[in-house]
């Protein structure tokens, strides 16, 4: 089977075709006595479309991914290059180690879809629980070793709970150097944690009964035995600082599927707004279902729907209330396609039309909201903290002139929450990376100025109650921003015009 060469190294099988064959090697079934599955070749093949995966691939899917992606707009060949690079991070010889999200449940034996941790995800595009990923610098400058231990496959537990992909694909489909039942894992992982030379990881203690990984990682009471014993704590590092760097500079192809899911979910807010609404509820419907038809595979988290005063809670999410004609409504949602997200706030008035306080206040948040998306270039040599210090000062500006006094006041009492955040993988992407860093081309952030007005004697009456946010998902250029979620109308003619 043809081999491509990618960062000094021979890469196999899936990621060296970049046109569909229409066919994989067949799996194998595993040996119960071996600890790995060594690389192997095969004598025959049969039909992709008649092997089952944990996961959709191209040769299964075609509607849903194109040759060569392993997951929606990512290719495997992507994600070989972000082993690599973090392989070329860690000193010689040593390891990280990254463990698959467990499934959660909503209620005995009622579970919640399936979300990949993201890191893990970010690595690898493998998407089923109870898996362990090593990734392991092997001292010879570009080179690394991938390791991909996985549930096998098996057909009683597939009738119940659907197909598994197994240890061969792991190999075969997302180029695994060796792959392994991760049932076994006591016995494979000892091997790499003692001769590693530092072990870089974020695995967490959770319930030890939950999988046989941390069962041998954590033991019975939360300590395990065997890992003391093999492992000086003092080569143990954090993963996540070097994963958030590598994270926030998105590659040519994330952008690109940042871009496609801003556009479906901005074309989710336009068609929402296009429609009256008497419930917060029905609206929050509309709008997901809305994010399916535009190819999303669903919302990328619970979104805030709130009508009139609702808006002044910046997280209310309980979307339970009437919608008041002569209010205004603010939502914040978003679509996610391929694990990538959309973050979007638009706030429009519930009958369609702007009444002259809500234009004023409207306008004077838009008026920031526009400077600050200027700024999100690179020339620009900003933080997201200092365009925030920006935001505070242009929305000061803008409401002094509408007859707020701010003596002996904060904006912050109007404005309390960050201007933006870092975007991807996850609505607050990176979790832990500062914003204090001058924005660099390639990343991705939110630029969401807002005010929010107490019913107090403090604001002028007329504005009282009233919550407004303006939130667009950004991706920060050399000269220029691209806004990857324009089609979310926001101007006042405009929305105004939906409803003509």
């Amino acid at each position: 089977m043809a081999t491509c060469r990618v960062f000094g190294r021979q890469l196999p099988r899936y990621i060296s075709r970049p046109f569909c064959v229409g066919t994989l090697p067949r799996l194998s079934q595993p040996r119960a006595q071996s600890q790995s599955v060594a690389r192997r070749g095969y004598a025959s093949s049969i039909s992709a479309a008649e092997l089952k995966f944990g996961q959709p691939l191209h040769e299964t899917h075609p509607h849903l991914l194109n040759p060569g992606e392993l997951t929606p707009g990512i290719t495997a060949l992507e994600y070989a290059h972000r082993r690599s690079r973090l392989a070329n991070r860690l000193p010689k010889h040593a390891v990280a180690v990254l463990a698959a999200a467990e499934v959660t449940y909503q209620a005995p034996a009622i579970f919640n879809p399936y979300r990949q941790e993201s890191n893990f995800f970010y690595l690898t595009g493998f998407n089923e629980p109870n898996a362990l990923a090593i990734i392991i610098n092997d001292g010879s400058g570009d080179n690394h070793l991938f390791h991909l231990y996985t549930r096998e496959k098996d057909p009683r537990a597939e009738l119940w709970d659907g197909a598994r992909s197994g240890t061969q694909a792991a190999m075969d489909v997302f180029n695994a150097d060796e792959s392994g039942d991760i049932e076994r894992i006591s016995s494979l992982l000892p091997k790499f944690l003692a001769d590693a030379t530092e072990i870089y990881t974020d695995i967490p203690v959770v319930d030890p009964g939950r999988s046989s990984l941390h069962r041998f990682l954590y033991g019975p009471t939360g300590a395990s035995e065997s890992l003391k014993k093999i492992v000086d704590p003092a080569k143990v590092k954090p993963l996540k600082p070097i994963l958030n760097e590598m994270r926030s500079f998105k590659s040519e192809e994330e952008v690109v599927q940042l871009r496609r899911v801003g556009q479906a979910s901005g074309r989710a807010f336009t068609e929402a707004m296009r429609h009256g609404f008497t419930k917060e509820k029905d609206l929050a419907a509309f709008l997901e279902y809305n994010f399916r038809i535009n190819d999303c595979d669903g919302r990328a988290f619970v979104p805030v729907v709130a009508g009139g005063s609702n808006a002044l809670s910046i997280h209310y999410t309980r979307n339970d209330d009437l919608l008041n004609d002569g209010d205004m409504v603010l939502v914040d949602g978003g679509g996610e396609m391929g694990s990538y997200i959309s973050d979007i706030t638009r706030t429009w008035p519930v009958n369609g039309k702007f009444s002259d306080p809500q234009r004023d206040l409207y306008n004077a948040v838009l008026n920031v909201h526009r400077s600050c998306v200027a700024l999100c270039r690179e020339s620009a040599k900003l933080s997201l903290d200092r365009i925030h210090g920006i935001a505070e000062t242009g929305l000061k500006d803008q409401l002094t002139q509408l007859g707020f006094n701010f003596s002996g006041e904060s904006i912050r009492t109007l404005f309390p929450h960050h201007l933006g955040h870092y975007i991807g993988l996850d609505v607050h992407d990176c979790p832990g990376y500062s914003r204090g860093y001058d924005l660099k081309a390639g990343q991705c952030v939110t630029i969401e100025p807002g005010i929010y007005v107490p019913d107090d004697d403090r604001w002028p009456a007329k504005f009282r109650g009233i919550g407004i946010r303006i939130e667009d998902s950004v991706c920060v250029g050399d000269d220029n921003p691209i806004v990857l979620t324009t089609e979310a109308v926001k101007e006042v003619d405009d929305i105004e015009a939906l409803r003509d």
